[in-house]
């Protein structure tokens, strides 16, 4: 018996685009974030969201990726990218 070697081809991995920030929040976190549901900043609000970057964007993302109050890990959006969420955290904070 011959096989062709050719025929059968290992999976080829696609590279996807990230989502953009607008997206992610539309797609994920406009549940909680639209209305402010257990005390979740609300988009466009600046004064819900000032306190959070005083405290830095770095250990604001690090809340965003941990889950903090009522929060979970990465606001339940585990198929996430840092880049995304990055995105995500920059448009809601607008």
């Amino acid at each position: 018996m011959i096989f062709d070697v050719n025929i059968i081809k290992a999976p080829v991995a696609v590279a996807t685009k990230p989502r953009s920030g607008k997206e992610v929040c539309t797609s994920v976190y406009a549940s909680c974030h639209s209305i402010g549901i257990a005390g979740a900043p609300k988009f466009g609000v600046k004064t819900d969201w000032t306190p959070r970057i005083k405290r830095g964007i770095a250990r604001f993302s690090q809340s965003g990726n941990l889950g903090v109050g009522a929060m979970p890990p990465k606001g339940t959006c585990i198929t996430c990218s840092d880049d995304e969420l990055k995105a995500a955290i920059e448009h809601m904070t607008k």
